[in-house]
C-alpha cells in the first residue's frame, strides 16, 4: 500500500539539448519519474479514502478501460468529470486530389489524445485541475549540471 496521500513536489532533471535548432546547448527541465502507478495500486489508495472495497474499485477501473476503448473505437470522445476528455486524432499524409486519398495509402497511425479539465483562474490562465498547486523542485537523485558548471547559480 502506498502511505502517502499527497506528493509534496513534481521532482525534475535539467538537462541539455543537443537537438540541431535553436535549443542546442541550453538547458531544460525534465520531469523525473520515480515509478508507474496502476489500478491495483489506485484500489488499494482508493479503497483508503472510502467505504469500497479494493476488489469492487479494481473490477470498475477495469471495465472502465474496456468502455473506453469501445467508445473511442465507435468514433466518440470520453469525457470523465475532473480528469478530462479523451479522443482519437489521425496522422495522415496528404494526397494531391481527394480522389487520390485513400486510407491505405495515407492513414499513418492513430493515436489516443488527452485534454486535462481546467479552469480560468482570476488572472485568466488556463489551469489544469490535475495540476492545481504544484510544486517542483530538483531530483536528488542526479548530478546536477548546476554542481558541474561553476557559472550557474543555484536558484
Amino acid at each position: 500500500k502506498r502511505k502517502e496521500k499527497h506528493i509534496m513536489a513534481l521532482n525534475y532533471k535539467i538537462y541539455q539539448s543537443n537537438a540541431n535548432n535553436s535549443t542546442k546547448g541550453k538547458f531544460y527541465a525534465r520531469a523525473s519519474h520515480k515509478e508507474t502507478v496502476g489500478i491495483k495500486e489506485l484500489a488499494a489508495v482508493m479503497q483508503d479514502n472510502c467505504t469500497v472495497k479494493h476488489s469492487d474499485i479494481v473490477a470498475v477501473l477495469s471495465e472502465l478501460s474496456e468502455v473506453m476503448k469501445q467508445e473511442l473505437q465507435r468514433g466518440n470522445r470520453v469525457r470523465i468529470d475532473g480528469l478530462g476528455i479523451f479522443k482519437v486524432n489521425i496522422r495522415s499524409k496528404g494526397a494531391k486530389t481527394a480522389q487520390e486519398f485513400s486510407a491505405a495509402e495515407n492513414i499513418l497511425g492513430t493515436r489516443i489524445n488527452f485534454r486535462p479539465e481546467s479552469f480560468v483562474n482570476t488572472n485568466g490562465s488556463h489551469i489544469t485541475n490535475m495540476l492545481s498547486g504544484l510544486k517542483v523542485k530538483e531530483d536528488g537523485t542526479y548530478e546536477s549540471p548546476r554542481t558541474k558548471d561553476k557559472n550557474t547559480e543555484n536558484v
